[in-house]
């Protein structure tokens, strides 16, 4: 097992990463403080996971709220419900909600807990490669909108994040490729060191083998931790992490959230950032093909699709949050591990890579 810390001061958390966590109640029931605990779930994970989750939960008073599986449901709606859940409850303000699901689970759940009684503890428990490797880690929790993704939100840490690999052993196919897609975006944004690493194994973490798995998985969470310690809210490294998201979100609410799975955006992202950048004269195409080589390895899409204009793509890459004052930013690269904000990109470049 690995434990891995997000230093944060007084609201600094471990990352425990290994298998059979869940039914190690003794490390993770320790965090809750008091008697209520709701746990976050949803319909597909649910019936798999929360009767082990719930034996750690003896003697508390708990109840659960099932979400239907999918980024369609990360919505204020269901914010309501989870809220209302809470007050059905009698959650008081020691109370605990714990997020058993992917990255709608916890992004929902956790905004939901920031917003009970402005802010009660919340635990991560992912159950996707994507969820252990990004979204669990670092506090930012949110909804979407229809005009954009993950456009209302809170910074909210948790108290833990449980990252328990035998889960994925249920995980399907597809899913597991696009956890994959967030743990190269690390290694590309800025650690050339550990993208070679990744090139090196990646027929073993194709594969599943559980020690290569396990490592690629801390060394992202390790990445990821290291900066958030440094730049929690965002003002300036944080935004790094967004290699390839201005574009994959785009491509996500062009396509309602039902086209492609989260991680499957981000890695046409990437590449649309990285031939950005070289098109800008930022980069090299070679630095481009060896992201290509990796993510097609990993079984992960690397083309946009030809449905979406490239006009109603850039008007929606308008809306990203590192966009100011009018101003485009993008997340852009010099070569493999060497991210950069980039401001005031013209759109022409833009339009020239989405076409």
């Amino acid at each position: 097992m690995e434990t891995l810390h997000v230093d944060l001061g007084g609201r600094s958390y471990p990352i425990w990463i290994g298998p059979g966590l869940l039914r190690d109640s003794a490390r993770w029931r320790a965090l809750i403080r008091g008697r209520h605990v709701l746990v976050v779930s949803n319909s597909t994970v649910a019936p798999l996971y929360l009767d082990t989750l719930a034996q750690g939960l003896d003697g508390l008073r708990w109840s659960s709220f099932l979400l239907e599986d999918g980024e369609a449901h990360k919505t204020f709606a269901n914010v309501g419900r989870v809220l209302e859940a809470l007050g059905e409850l009698g959650a008081t303000r020691d109370a605990c909600v714990i997020a058993l699901g992917g990255g709608v689970v916890g992004d929902l759940a956790g905004f939901a807990a920031a917003c009970w009684m402005r802010g009660i503890d919340f635990i991560q428990v992912p159950t996707t490669l994507l969820s252990m490797v990004d979204s669990s880690v670092g506090g930012k929790t949110g909804v979407n909108l229809p005009v954009g993704k993950n456009l209302a939100g809170a910074f909210h840490q948790p108290r833990a994040v449980v990252s328990d690999i035998a889960v994925l052993d249920t995980l399907p196919q597809r899913e597991y490729r696009a956890g994959m897609a967030e743990i190269v975006k690390g290694a590309a944004i800025g650690d050339p060191a550990f993208f070679a690493w990744l090139e090196a194994n990646a027929d073993a973490l194709a594969a599943r083998e559980q020690a290569p798995l396990i490592e690629a998985i801390a060394r992202k969470c390790a990445y990821k931790a290291g900066v958030v310690s440094r730049d929690e809210t965002e003002q300036g490294e944080r935004a790094l992490l967004n290699l390839g998201h201005t574009f994959g979100h785009a491509i996500e609410t062009a396509g309602h959230y039902r086209e492609l799975l989260h991680g499957e955006a981000v890695a046409i992202g990437m590449v649309l950032a990285a031939r950005l950048s070289a098109r800008l004269g930022m980069s090299s195409d070679e630095d481009t093909g060896r992201l290509v080589a990796l993510l097609q390895r990993l079984g992960l899409p690397t083309e946009p699709s030809k449905a979406h204009a490239p006009g109603r793509l850039l008007e929606l890459m308008r809306l990203d949050k590192k966009n100011s004052a009018g101003t485009q930013r993008l997340i852009l690269w010099r070569g493999i591990g060497k991210a950069e904000i980039v401001s005031n990109v013209p759109d022409d470049d833009v339009l020239g890579v989405l076409q």
